[in-house]
């Protein structure tokens, strides 16, 4: 199943999830029961969304990354940390 990342413009959040092409992920509380995750402070409602990226393999480590996009240089346009 091809990978896929989510960006969380609530939250900075990026999280890295695998599942199937034809299926969405839409909000936060979809994406952290889908991954296990807890929510934390950020309501479930809040909207996320898939990013523009490669495919990966995931592994337990790096479910719920903090890291974003453009922590490594590639823009990632109207998120948290560059806003439009």
């Amino acid at each position: 199943m091809p990978t896929y990342d989510y960006l969380c413009e609530a939250n900075g959040h990026v999280v890295e999830v695998s599942h199937k092409m034809s299926e969405r992920i839409a909000t936060w509380a979809e994406l952290c029961e889908r991954t296990g995750m807890a929510r934390g402070k950020t309501p479930g409602s809040s909207p996320v969304k898939r990013l523009i990226t490669g495919g990966a393999v995931i592994s337990g480590g790096n479910l719920g990354s903090t890291e974003r996009p453009c922590d490594y240089g590639t823009p990632c346009g109207g998120c948290v940390c560059n806003p439009e």
